[in-house]
């Protein structure tokens, strides 16, 4: 017998965490982008190009949010549980 609940609904913070990989996706694809010239020996790319290569930290850092968030929650609705028994 499993104690636990399954449910389809979102837990708080799964948006964030995937919101925060699909950034860090595009962080890295840029990053990607970004550094192969300089191995193939073609024109480097404007600063800007590199200034979205950031975008990959930021992604982690939302991620990372959500995750919180959603241990919160979790330590939430067991510590709700524990004082209802």
């Amino acid at each position: 017998m499993r104690s636990e609940t399954r449910s389809d609904a979102p837990a708080p913070g799964d948006g964030l965490v995937r919101f925060g990989a699909v950034v860090f996706i595009v962080g890295a694809v840029a990053t990607l982008v970004t550094v192969a010239p300089l191995f193939l020996g073609t024109d480097p790319f404007p600063p800007v190009a590199y200034a979205v290569c950031m975008l990959m930290g930021v992604g982690f850092v939302v991620a990372a949010a959500g995750v919180l968030r959603s241990v919160a929650a979790q330590r939430r609705q067991a510590r709700e549980s524990a004082g209802a028994a």
